[in-house]
């Protein structure tokens, strides 16, 4: 059974969903200087499973380090509700606090070290 899932920014003006094949999912809380700041529950989504519902110019994006990963965040309300993470370049990293209500996922975290990135990205499936 496909589960759809919707998402939004703060103020609504960045909206996606996209499809999981099961409700069961492993959320990753990184400890980087980014995400420690913010809170963000990492949940990985093929980029074939998620859809922008909204203009991608409600958003502005902002690279630092290798440049690897697009941090997008809404232009209104500042919100990061997913972006493009270096360690899964297929892939969109959605926060989990920014999904809708009633979304039914069962969600296991996992600690990933974002301090010593390249020895985390190793251990990553």
């Amino acid at each position: 059974m496909v589960h759809a899932i919707t998402g939004q920014c703060h103020c609504g003006a960045v909206r996606f969903r996209f499809t999981l094949p099961s409700p069961k999912i492993e959320l990753l809380d990184c400890n980087c200087s980014m995400c420690s700041r913010t809170g963000y529950l990492h949940l990985i989504v093929p980029h074939a499973a998620f859809e922008l519902l909204t203009q991608r110019e409600a958003m502005s994006s902002y690279r630092f380090g290798t440049g690897a990963a697009e941090h997008l965040f809404c232009t209104t309300c500042g919100m990061k509700a997913y972006y493009q993470p270096r360690s899964h370049p297929d892939a969109w990293s959605v926060n989990f606090r920014c999904l809708d209500e009633g979304h039914g996922l069962t969600p296991k975290v996992r600690s990933f070290d974002g301090q010593n990135w390249e020895a985390a990205r190793a251990k990553l499936q």
